[in-house]
């Protein structure tokens, strides 16, 4: 069965979709058979990849209108990569999930009967905590948390690790950290200092691999394609490729 790792942070700008998109594909371009799930309502996934943000989508699945086979698109692009699409309308599922029965495994329940297709599925979480996140949380057998190497970098992330923490006590004993990666680092006195600090508190927790700050990594979602085909020579290319054998590899031992 095919791992499901969620990619989390409440704090917004900390590369947590950039991750998604391009560990996604960096995964499928080393191999596996992977499935990216956009579950921001801001759909910059979706669009990222060059998909349209108009079309049947996840919301379509939380309300019982398609099941995940019928919204899932693979990209011509990347081969073994395929995509689980969002859209505007998902702002509405905090709202509704709580209503429905069973309600905080509807995400578990829309991804099981494709699972097994997969090596790995990579859920790109809202900047929130709401019921969604925590419903894919439900799902998830582990969580990749980005953290920017900036001044705020740990603020906030003891409310996440809060929320892992009374998920897996109440709801997916099963959910581990999977671990934190480290974005946006520039060559710089201040993103040394939050390496270091991010290393001291979860030591062997975080990836090797740091993603440093690159204009191509920003430019890629422009064009709606990762970074590996938008300049397969770029910085953020090699980083994500790199993180990727690095995430791969961790899960083959």
């Amino acid at each position: 069965m095919g791992k499901i790792v969620a990619l989390a942070n409440q704090k917004g700008g900390v590369g947590k979709t950039t991750t998604a998109i391009n560990l996604a594909a960096s995964c499928a371009v080393l191999g596996k058979k992977v499935l990216l799930v956009d579950a921001d309502p801001q759909a910059n996934a979706t669009s990222g990849l060059g998909f349209d943000i108009h079309g049947a989508n996840l919301y379509d699945c939380i309300a019982g209108r398609k099941t995940a086979a019928e919204v899932i698109l693979k990209s011509e692009a990347v081969a073994n990569l395929w995509l689980l699409p969002s859209s505007i309308d998902l702002v509405a599922a905090d709202t509704e999930l709580p209503q429905m029965e069973g309600g905080h495994r509807v995400m578990k329940n829309i991804l099981e009967p494709v699972r097994g297709d997969f090596d790995y599925i990579f859920i790109d979480c809202s900047p929130s905590l709401g019921f969604t996140t925590v419903n894919i949380l439900v799902a998830a057998d582990s969580v990749m948390i980005p953290v920017q190497c900036e001044y705020f970098a740990l603020e906030g992330l003891g409310k996440l690790l809060a929320t892992i923490k009374k998920t897996r006590e109440k709801l997916n004993p099963a959910l581990a950290i999977e671990g934190f990666v480290l974005t946006m680092y520039g060559h710089n006195r201040l993103s040394n200092q939050v390496v270091g600090e991010v290393r001291k508190h979860f030591e062997e927790l975080v990836f090797d691999t740091i993603v440093t700050r690159n204009i191509r990594l920003s430019e890629a979602p422009g064009f709606g394609m990762p970074v590996m085909l938008y300049d397969a020579s770029a910085t953020g290319s090699v980083n994500y490729l790199n993180l990727a054998r690095e995430f791969i590899k961790r899960n083959t031992q």
